[in-house]
């Protein structure tokens, strides 16, 4: 229980830190592509703007401190790029080449004549970025070399991708190593309120026993009453009640570890359900099975015994007069599915999952008189997963439940 309470918060936290930290280093690198994005369309006004009226004005003085961003004069002497001016009807008068050496004369009006032909004056064509503006001879193309801003985008990406795994990782084992602290308080607890369980369990089994005996040796003297019968059933109620919470307490505790043997499932269910037929007769159920025979599971035998006991024995107890029960054992792959399916007056009105808590009653019908502790369900799900399987309960409209164990 405690380790299984630990796994839940490792996968909480984990699964917390995985959604938060793509979405924080996404947010980064989408700032700086658009950081990026605004100085490269920055670049491009400023060498358009020296095409048509000269270079931009040098800066006055040093800049105020390291890492100031450059002016428009540093931007035009840093920037590769290439101009192309066109005639009134697109027609490439010069490629002037002077601050570029990346592409060739060729490869550079092929680009011009792309760009013109797109019919927008800004985009992206191959690796540079470009804009046209109007002038009174025609047009002129400002053609910026943009790989290596999109090399250093490529860069970082890259990066802050093998930082966020490395600190992914980190984090596991910092939670791995914090949960434990964590849940510690949670941990005591439920230890203390196992070992409770334990210890009055123990202390109640020897009065239990006094009572019973005392009670037959005083029906020797003044005979059977209806006051004896009472006290007789009531503790055997009580001492049925506290053997369930002693297993659930020996399993939580995980000293009711199963010991694991080759078992025939098939032959195991068959024999429960003879055990059953007389309670099935007295209430003129109708049984329907489907057991596949050869079914072998390796699994605690005295513990799968059980679990079938509890679910036939609820399934029975549970199963309106007159009413249906089906059972179903078959191997699906390398899965094994048990169910037992019963009719009812009417479907509960809890969720499937609320008849699993422990003293959980969900209608009239489930009350001393029927004879159960509301617990069994509990310690049936305790003993599938003890057996490293699983036991669910499904509601099939208009009156039928079913409990499905699979391994």
């Amino acid at each position: 229980m405690i380790r299984t309470l630990q796994k839940k918060f490792v996968f909480t936290a984990m699964a917390a830190i995985t959604v938060l930290l793509p979405f924080l280093l996404g947010a980064i690198n989408a700032a700086n592509i658009l950081i990026v994005e605004s100085q490269v369309d920055h670049a491009l006004q400023v060498i358009a703007d020296s095409e048509s009226g000269g270079l931009p004005p040098r800066s006055d003085g040093a800049p105020p401190f390291m890492g100031a961003p450059k002016n428009d004069y540093d931007t035009f002497l840093s920037s590769n790029f290439f101009v192309v001016r066109y005639d009134g009807a697109g027609n490439i008068l010069e490629t002037d080449l002077r601050r570029t050496s990346a592409v060739s004369e060729a490869e550079a009006e092929e680009l011009a004549d792309q760009a013109y032909d797109s019919g927008r004056d800004s985009g992206r064509a191959g690796q540079f970025r470009y804009l046209i503006r109007e002038t009174f001879q025609g047009s002129t193309g400002v053609f910026l070399d943009t790989s290596g801003e999109r090399l250093s985008l490529v860069r970082i990406l890259l990066l802050s991708a093998a930082l966020g795994a490395a600190c992914w990782g980190a984090m596991l084992l910092l939670v791995i190593f914090l949960s434990r602290r964590a849940i510690r308080p949670i941990a005591e607890n439920m230890e203390k309120q196992k070992q409770f369980v334990t210890n009055a369990g123990h202390e109640i089994k020897t009065p239990l026993a006094i009572i019973q005996s005392n009670t037959e040796a005083l029906e020797l003297y003044t005979g059977e009453s209806k006051w004896s019968r009472n006290i007789k059933d009531q503790t055997r109620r009580l001492s049925g009640l506290m053997q369930n919470l002693l297993l659930l307490a020996r399993m939580d505790e995980g000293a009711g570890q199963p010991r694991p043997t080759d078992l025939s499932l098939s032959d195991a269910l068959t024999g429960a359900l003879a055990g059953f037929a007389q309670p099935m007769e007295a209430k003129h159920i109708s049984l329907e099975t489907d057991i596949q025979p050869g079914v072998t599971l390796r699994a605690d035998a005295g513990q799968m015994e059980q679990l079938l006991s509890i679910l036939l024995d609820n399934a029975v107890k549970y199963t309106n007069e007159g009413g249906a029960l089906w059972v179903r054992l078959r191997r699906e792959e390398k899965r094994i599915r048990l169910s037992v399916q019963n009719t009812c007056a009417a479907l509960p009105d809890a969720p499937p999952e609320k008849l699993f808590d422990r003293f959980y009653r969900g209608d009239a019908a489930r009350t001393q008189r029927g004879g159960g502790y509301g617990i069994g369900l509990a310690v049936a799900r305790s003993i599938a997963e003890a057996n490293r399987g699983t036991l669910r309960a499904d509601y099939l409209p208009p009156d039928r439940v079913c409990f499905t164990a699979q391994f």
